[in-house]
């Protein structure tokens, strides 16, 4: 259901897209995002922090883009989304525990040099992800970034987890005869 929210802002804004313009999709974009921040409230008593970050980016740039009627600004906010992103996983990577160990380290025991890959791996990919943004949004289409955004970024995000799981699978508890009782 959580995965289900965090995609509607993202429909939402390609649907009214294609059925009007991008100052329609962001002025809609705006309002799902906080539709979904109260949605996240009363369903899970709880809003991540890179939701916050994403809902003040997206009243930012998107307030840009419809004051002065340049789509650049809301092109913008995805780069500097994953910039930030990855500012935050070196962060952590070099004054606390990395992020992925925050996130996965109650299900498995994995050694540090284990998260520290993880870390490198997610910090290389939110840089990858900037800079493609940054190269289609400013070199391509309109309609090439607007589905590059929807669909190639979260094409990105699911591949990652999968490398993730797949390098991480390897630390899983194995279960035990009794738990399978």
């Amino acid at each position: 259901m959580k995965q289900l929210l965090d995609f509607l802002p993202l429909l939402a804004f390609l649907i009214t897209y294609y059925l009007f313009d991008v100052y329609a999709a962001t002025t809609v974009l705006m309002g799902a995002t906080a539709l979904q921040l109260v949605l996240l409230q009363l369903l899970f008593k709880r809003i991540e922090k890179a939701n916050w970050i994403a809902m003040v980016a997206i009243a930012v740039f998107g307030s840009l883009t419809l004051y002065f009627h340049d789509d650049a600004f809301i092109k913008w906010k995805v780069t500097i989304i994953y910039s930030l992103f990855a500012l935050v996983i070196a962060a952590y990577q070099l004054f606390s525990d990395p992020i992925p160990k925050k996130l996965l380290g109650k299900e498995m025991q994995a050694p540090n040099s284990a998260w520290r890959n993880v870390s490198i791996g997610w910090f290389c990919a939110c840089l990858f992800a900037a800079a493609l943004n940054y190269f289609i949004a400013f070199n391509l289409s309109l309609d090439t970034w607007i589905s590059f955004k929807v669909f190639g970024l979260s094409g990105l995000t699911v591949v990652l987890f999968i490398i993730t799981g797949i390098y991480l699978y390897q630390y899983m508890p194995e279960s035990t005869d009794q738990e399978n009782e």
